[in-house]
């Protein structure tokens, strides 16, 4: 008689079963140990929860689809974070998938953990044509926020290697001659807006990080640069760094009272 699978092999095994028509599943979820029938439930909800995520792209894939029966070939997603922070630029991406989407369990970036946003990332700049624009804060304070989000949305569009034939953006219009829909909250109802929100999110966290370590008295690396308690606190302390917004308040109040 063949001695049964160590708990810790089954695991194993656990990890390369995809689908429940596995022969494997069969023997493994009949296994009466203890050990094993944990790592079978545990099993049981990540696949499920895997059928909810893929369920949910293909719904978020409603705006690609009908672009694509059009014809469009080049569909870009926008989307742009850092809007509100007192320092630091606003960062947009614009994200063209490839034709044949692949699973990408995708959502609001706000959604999402840190460590999500950043597999998700990679996976995307591996698969997309990905365009970053990133606006200072000096041109912030020069032309206002919103002004400045629809600039670095532009500029994320030219900064793609193909130019796009359709553009699905969160919450905005832009002055460009290109066929466009704004979709409100469209970062949890677009796959390309979603991508583009993740990526803009991971970009400009990691250049706040290394912010941080030119100005180590504000959290940047905690906070990106929002009016937390621990980044007050700097600025009371410390004053004001060239990365800060000047029309934003309490700054542009800190300036007056000098």
């Amino acid at each position: 008689m063949n001695k049964p699978l160590s708990v810790a092999a089954i695991k194993e095994q656990l990890q390369e079963i995809q689908t429940l028509e596995d022969q494997r599943w069969t023997a493994i979820r009949e296994d009466s140990r203890k050990g094993v029938q944990a790592a079978v439930k545990s099993w049981e909800r990540n696949y499920q929860l895997d059928l909810a995520l893929k369920e949910r792209q293909i719904q978020m894939m409603a705006f690609e689809e009908e672009l694509k029966a059009k014809g469009r070939l080049a569909i870009a997603g926008i989307d742009e974070v850092g809007r509100g922070p007192l320092a630091g630029p606003v960062v947009a991406a614009a994200v063209i998938l490839p034709a044949d989407i692949p699973f990408l369990p995708v959502n609001d970036s706000k959604q999402l953990s840190a460590k999500k946003r950043e597999q998700l990332y990679d996976q995307i700049m591996d698969i997309a044509d990905v365009g970053i624009g990133l606006i200072s804060p000096e041109t912030i304070d020069a032309v206002n926020i919103y002004e400045a989000t629809k600039l670095a949305m532009m500029q994320a569009i030219a900064n793609l290697k193909q130019e796009p034939d359709s553009l699905l953006i969160d919450a905005m219009k832009l002055p460009l001659p290109v066929e466009q829909q704004s979709i409100i909250k469209g970062d949890a109802k677009s796959v390309s807006i979603a991508a583009a929100s993740i990526v803009a999110k991971v970009y400009r966290d990691r250049l706040m990080s290394e912010y941080a370590v030119q100005y180590p008295h504000y959290g940047f690396e905690k906070n990106a640069g929002y009016g937390t308690q621990l980044h007050l606190a700097g600025l009371d302390a410390h004053g004001i760094t060239p990365i800060h917004r000047k029309t934003f308040d309490p700054i542009k109040s800190m300036l007056r009272g000098q």
